[in-house]
């Protein structure tokens, strides 16, 4: 199996954490033939003790895990600020737990059994817009109201004090910052943010905003600087 994907993922590394030995060596087998460096585990404690030492550009975790299950896991990596891309498998389909997978750090959400075909351009569109593998940012610098914004360093701070952000958090308030007033809606966000290709649940543009509401407002319930425009989406001042 060969695709044009090679030169984008530059043989990225995967981590594949999956109970079911015979789904995982499937996985594995499916991401090794398109190129990857790819290494397995089946048990969420022994992945999150080599994710302590290891990086990974994308981790394929399941649900449903032995030592730290898979939703454990991934609320403890993104509370330690790992920037690794994250797809969430599970065979649970209702909207609570892929909502759930979303909320507590999952960039998406794939539900088994599942064809590989999707699999892998899910892979793809999520490390097309892994930190690493962008454009360069432009030299620049953005502020409003207390915040402020340097594209060049990856870095934002509110009040002269460093604020950490997920890539996509920091790329939403870019967006944001670059466009004051407009209104966009969930589709275009998700195009810009998530690219053109993503096929995965349209409510992870809500769980990013609620996350980056958390980190830039004084009062996350009642925002003053990302607003909701009820039928048409979100803007910013």
């Amino acid at each position: 199996m060969t695709t044009d994907f090679f030169d984008i993922s530059n043989a990225a590394r995967l981590l594949v954490v999956d109970h079911d030995e015979e789904a995982r060596d499937r996985i594995c087998g499916v991401l090794k033939e398109e190129g990857f460096d790819v290494k397995s585990l089946d048990n969420g404690l022994l992945a999150w003790e080599l994710l302590q030492n290891e990086e990974f550009e994308l981790i394929v975790l399941n649900r449903k895990l032995s030592g730290v299950s898979g939703f454990d896991l991934c609320r403890k990596l993104r509370m330690q600020n790992n920037q690794s891309l994250i797809l969430m498998i599970s065979s649970l389909d209702t909207e609570a737990d892929r909502v759930m997978g979303l909320e507590v750090g999952a960039d998406d959400y794939l539900v088994k059994p599942f064809g590989y075909r999707e699999f892998l351009a899910r892979c793809r569109a999520l490390l097309r817009r892994h930190p690493l593998s962008g454009a360069a940012l432009v030299a620049e610098k953005f502020e409003c109201c207390d915040l402020k914004l340097f594209p060049d360093e990856c870095r934002a701070a509110r009040d002269g004090c460093d604020i950490k952000l997920s890539p996509k958090e920091f790329k939403l308030l870019e967006l944001f910052m670059q466009h004051p007033k407009r209104v966009w809606s969930r589709d275009e966000l998700l195009d810009q943010i998530w690219g053109v290709d993503y096929i995965g649940d349209k409510k992870t543009v809500d769980v990013h905003i609620r996350w980056l509401r958390e980190k830039i407002e004084v009062n996350p319930s009642s925002p003053a600087k990302i607003f909701t425009v009820r039928g048409f989406g979100y803007r910013f001042c």
